[in-house]
């Protein structure tokens, strides 16, 4: 069925992750008359153009396609901008550069911070609430103060964890398509990158992902806590990857929020 009110969602992935992850989601909002785009951030997805992960100097080189993608839009257009897992940091410091450009951002079992505390405080609780156990087969790479520079998602972790609600071919297709992220710490824990003027002056909606394995429920509800939204949503028996496991579940609690955001 296809909704009265059309938008422009702009998808941003997650962690290792690229455009290709919003394949199921993308059809299914295009089918109900949505305009969606997804994109590749630095160094991730498939783009053969794209820098390596060796070559992103900075949070902002990671962000450039981003802002570049938000900088381009007519001055009278706003978007629906959806950030997964990481990504909310991604949304988050373009919320801060555009956000009149921003009709309402939405939060997938994502990273939201808050405008008083650095974002990677954020990170550093992600960090302390899981031994290193928790993380299997997925290899670190470290600097010489012994902090996680980058990260590889092992085959294990990728199916026990992220994918375990997902479709067999999906969990192949990720473990051909993902690639080493970065977590840009050092720019992450500059003071003031996010401001209550402009972040805070933009409507959030957090969805939550009851079975995420990665991303622990009372994680999420602690983070909605921490930076409370305009509204929260809960996808029931979505795992990490709900785009994957619940795409219809996800394009729903979208379309809701499109016709509610106006």
């Amino acid at each position: 069925m296809e909704y009265c009110v059309k938008k422009h969602f702009i998808l941003v992935h997650g962690f290792g992750h690229g455009a290709w992850c919003w394949y199921r989601l993308v059809s299914l909002l295009k089918l109900a008359g949505q305009r969606v785009t997804a994109l590749d951030l630095g160094a991730c997805g498939v783009n053969t153009n794209t820098k390596r992960l060796n070559q992103i100097a900075s949070i902002s080189d990671y962000l450039q396609p981003l802002m570049d993608l938000l900088a381009s839009l007519p001055p009278a257009e706003k978007v629906i901008l959806v950030g997964h897992s990481y990504g909310g940091f991604m949304i988050s410091l373009a919320m801060e550069s555009f956000p009149h450009k921003i009709l309402v951002a939405v939060f997938v079992t994502a990273y939201m911070p808050n405008h008083k505390d650095p974002p990677v405080t954020l990170m550093q609780q992600f960090f302390k609430r899981n031994s290193i156990d928790f993380f299997m087969d997925c290899r670190f790479i470290y600097d010489q103060e012994n902090q996680p520079v980058s990260a590889t998602f092992g085959p294990d972790f990728i199916a026990t964890k992220v994918y375990q609600h997902c479709q067999p071919e999906d969990l192949e297709l990720a473990k051909m398509l993902m690639r080493a992220d970065g977590f840009f710490l050092e720019d992450m824990a500059k003071e003031s990158l996010l401001t209550e003027e402009k972040y805070g002056s933009v409507d959030r909606v957090y969805i939550v992902c009851e079975e995420d394995e990665v991303m622990k429920e009372e994680f999420q509800r602690w983070l909605i806590e921490n930076s409370p939204p305009k509204e929260v949503k809960s996808v029931v028996g979505a795992d990490h990857m709900v785009m994957l496991s619940k795409p219809k579940e996800l394009c729903l609690c979208l379309l809701q929020i499109t016709e509610k955001y106006q």
